[in-house]
């Protein structure tokens, strides 16, 4: 399957969160779909001026979404967060892939010039690909780790 960053719209939010399988890694509890949640959702989160959000999508099928928050451009700063929808999709590639287009994406297309990332102590997974793709250790606190990654 090809990896490609699209357009993060209404319906591909709706897709994303439709088939999304609760992680523990990532969330404690379950999730249970709700069409107004997801409206919600979109026009807040996914319109803010200082995200850009893409969904994930292996050949045509939504199977994450990734973005880059807090963009500061004065400081030529963000933060990337990715989040795949199922079990079956991970540890297959396709979250790294998704991650290194959308660090080429902040670099080359947004001029950043540094990228952030922070992931739960318990999520060992998202540590091992932020580490992977070059990003620094910067600290820990109670719950989190947090890099950097410089261009």
């Amino acid at each position: 399957m090809k990896i490609s960053l699209q357009p993060y719209t209404l319906q591909r939010c709706h897709e994303f969160w439709q088939n999304y399988e609760a992680d523990p890694d990532m969330m404690d509890g379950s999730f249970t779909y709700d069409p107004n949640w997801v409206e919600r959702y979109f026009h807040g989160k996914c319109q803010e001026n200082n995200r850009r959000y893409f969904a994930i999508c292996a050949d045509e099928i939504v199977i994450g979404e990734i973005q880059l928050k807090s963009i500061n451009m004065d400081e030529k700063s963000a933060v990337l967060s990715v989040h795949l929808n199922s079990a079956c999709y991970k540890n297959r590639g396709f979250g790294t892939e998704a991650q290194r287009q959308m660090i080429a994406y902040g670099f080359e297309q947004l001029g950043l010039q540094k990228i952030y990332a922070d992931c739960l102590h318990r999520n060992q997974r998202s540590r091992h690909i932020i580490e992977k793709l070059g990003f620094r250790h910067l600290r820990s606190d109670d719950s989190f780790h947090y890099f950097m990654l410089e261009r």
